[in-house]
């Protein structure tokens, strides 16, 4: 690398607390509130957000997958977002899960997408409104979307096969335990049923959180060029696949690489190591 950006790619995609305060009427704009913990938006949100369940609301109840196009079209309309909105995703754990609902808007085709940085922690820690009174907005008529960008934005297993097996960019998110196969969880959660513990082969581990302030904003541009550019040979020409366990964590990580760093060519593999950990065939590596 070069000359370390003094920049992020696209500043645009964050907004800071200081200013949403100041916005929170402003026409156009929706808050999203999407979290870990689906009971916490009761417990006291953003004025005017509306919440959003990363497993509800966007993910089919009988396979495996995201819902149709016309489900989500449904789902803005009944928030009272259209094509026009800018979408303000935040929640808890800097922001991992609201990345995970702004990668599936995106998923979409849905373009005005931001993030609050520091989320919903940074917020109640400068002592900022919150209420538990739940807004309604009219409903409107979201055009179904032409299509869903999976080959776009998101990569399946045979894709982060072929990308193992062509020596090309794989960055595992997990914690370092995960990635050296000695655990198969999230540290401090449940086993999920993941029969094997590892990395695909090839991956480099950069836990998810190394983006991230002890306050929850994300990192600078050349704190983040440090760890992805440099320390992991990415660059634009080269197509990166990010993964985890369900596609969570690596939403946050595909947020830092397509909106803060620019990189163009970035997709998240959400089957992540709940399927391959489990898919018959699929080669994995231990690391002591």
């Amino acid at each position: 690398m070069a000359t370390p950006p003094t920049s992020y790619a696209h500043p645009e995609a964050l907004i800071e607390t200081e200013w949403l305060a100041e916005h929170l009427d402003d026409a156009g704009l929706r808050i999203i509130e999407s979290n870990e913990d689906i009971l916490l938006y009761d417990t006291g949100h953003i004025p005017g957000a509306v919440h959003i369940d990363w497993r509800a609301d966007l993910q089919d109840s009988l396979i495996r997958d995201y819902i149709t196009p016309d489900k989500f079209a449904e789902l803005c309309g009944r928030h009272g977002i259209t094509p026009e909105t800018t979408c303000i995703f935040y929640g808890d754990k800097a922001n991992w899960w609201a990345c995970y609902a702004l990668w599936a808007f995106r998923l979409f085709g849905h373009e005005k997408v931001k993030i609050l940085n520091g989320g919903r922690d940074k917020w109640k820690a400068e002592g900022r409104a919150l209420t538990r009174d739940v807004p309604k907005y009219p409903q409107t008529d979201y055009t179904v979307p032409k299509k869903r960008y999976d080959r776009e934005i998101r990569a399946f297993a045979d894709e982060a096969l072929a990308q193992s097996k062509g020596g090309e960019p794989l960055i595992d998110v997990r914690s370092p335990g995960e990635f050296k196969g000695e655990i198969t969880h999230m540290p401090e959660y449940p086993q999920e049923g993941v029969l094997r513990g590892g990395h695909i082969p090839g991956a480099k581990s950069v836990p998810w959180k190394t983006a991230a302030n002890d306050d929850h904003t994300f990192k600078s541009a050349a704190e983040l060029a440090k760890i992805y550019l440099e320390g992991c040979g990415l660059t634009s020409g080269t197509e990166t696949i990010v993964y985890c366990r369900i596609g969570e964590r690596s939403s946050h990580t595909w947020f830092v690489l397509t909106y803060l760093l620019g990189l163009p060519n970035v997709r998240n593999y959400d089957g992540s190591w709940t399927e391959w950990g489990n898919k018959v065939g699929a080669p994995i590596e231990r690391s002591a």
